[in-house]
């Protein structure tokens, strides 16, 4: 008698995901021997147990629906394979599904994902990567990402596109971490992975100075916008928020609510790392100066309601589409008169919002605050193991420290 080929779909807990689930694979029985393979779906043991209920909600019928269709086509080919092994199936399933082949499947995989989580900014990170590796060669499926290949892409880009050192990297970390996804899911073995040592690693660009000096702080802070001029006023005001705010970012000071303000302090989670670092939250706090109060009194909404935006920047109605565009609207606006300022006050330092954040850590760190401290007021997660045991920083000593911002020579603002 012949041996029987079964197929299973199971959820595979041998080992939890960052995001609390767990993958969804194929099992493929045969003799005694089992092997399993990614469906690029992942579940928690609720959301796997509801796919066998009576009454499905529309988002389980439609995975049970995926998971039926990879399933079928598992059995089509062991259908056609006689005799069955599993290094035939693996050759014939591969080249049936486009999504375990094909680079650009993976890519958008990831994209529609962080679109539904509204990481839009990310998303479209991801989109300018791919689109860029299909110009440098069409149809990559994943047996083309090899050391040589990535070799040859960031040639291409250095010499033939003259980009940046920069933009490889961003574009390659992108590569890099859909290529993780796909040894996760079991597309392809962890041995063709070509990252890495004796393999190709990924280029980090060449730092630039981005802070500014004392003395160009000092002439920022002091400077007097013409009464007429409503941006400038408003620029300089939002660049020094940045500044006095722990190095905020534009899109954090947009989302900030009424209430975030606890007391003296504001205390938020910064939306870049809001879901990476779900399981542990690191909130930022910050002391809110007297210019920081005058900020918020000269530009800010009425205090209605703790869940108001505290600056008008964002429409409370406004889905993820058209808040992303109102920040990067704000952002333009803040640097293109930032920028006019400077030139204004002969700062030979190309000035920023981003330059606000720099400056700011370098302020810190020259009156003494130790990386550590400036890691946690920035929102870092990279000093992992210093973190683990470091307790947070005491709100006196960030209340302390707030006051070396202003310390412009012999003159000491008045808080």
């Amino acid at each position: 008698m012949k041996p029987i080929v079964t197929t299973n779909i199971v959820l595979d807990t041998r080992r939890e995901k960052i995001n609390k689930k767990y993958p969804v694979k194929l099992c493929v029985n045969y003799i005694t021997k089992a092997k399993y393979y990614g469906t690029r779906i992942d579940l928690t043991q609720s959301e796997f147990q509801a796919l066998f209920a009576k009454r499905l909600t529309r988002e389980s019928a439609i995975i049970k629906n995926d998971l039926h269709n990879i399933e079928a086509e598992a059995k089509d080919v062991i259908g056609i394979l006689k005799p069955f092994s599993f290094s035939a199936f693996e050759k014939k399933f591969g080249q049936n599904s486009k999504q375990k082949g094909q680079l650009a499947s993976l890519f958008q995989q990831q994209i529609n994902k962080l679109t539904k989580e509204e990481r839009l900014g990310t998303a479209s990170s991801y989109q300018c990567s791919i689109n860029s590796l299909l110009s440098f060669k069409e149809n990559i499926s994943l047996a083309d990402i090899t050391a040589d290949f990535l070799n040859d892409y960031e040639r291409w880009m250095t010499e033939t596109n003259s980009a940046s050192i920069t933009t490889v990297g961003i574009y390659l970390r992108a590569l890099r971490s859909v290529l993780n996804e796909a040894i996760e899911h079991g597309f392809i073995p962890k041995e063709n992975y070509p990252f890495g040592k004796r393999k190709y690693q990924i280029p980090t660009g060449r730092n630039i100075k981005k802070a500014l000096s004392m003395n160009d702080i000092e002439k920022l802070y002091y400077y007097t916008p013409d009464a007429s001029n409503e941006g400038e006023a408003r620029a300089k005001d939002f660049w020094l928020f940045t500044y006095f705010g722990n190095g905020i970012n534009m899109k954090d000071i947009a989302l900030l609510k009424y209430k975030n303000i606890q007391g003296e302090y504001i205390v938020f989670e910064r939306a870049k790392t809001h879901r990476t670092a779900r399981t542990h939250p690191r909130p930022i706090t910050i002391f809110i100066n007297s210019e920081m109060r005058q900020i918020i009194s000269k530009w800010g909404n009425p205090r209605l309601s703790e869940e108001d935006f505290i600056f008008p920047i964002l429409e409370a109605s406004a889905n993820a589409v058209r808040k992303r565009k109102l920040i990067q609207q704000f952002t333009k606006l803040t640097n293109k008169w930032t920028k006019r300022i400077a030139e204004k006050l002969e700062i030979s330092i190309k000035v920023t919002t981003y330059t606000a954040r720099h400056s700011f850590s370098t302020v810190l760190k020259r009156s003494g605050a130790s990386t550590e401290f400036i890691s946690e007021a920035l929102g870092h997660s990279n000093l992992k193991t210093t973190l683990s045991y470091l307790d947070s920083f005491e709100n006196a000593t960030k209340k302390q420290l707030a006051f070396n911002l202003t310390k412009f020579g012999n003159k000491q603002a008045v808080n």
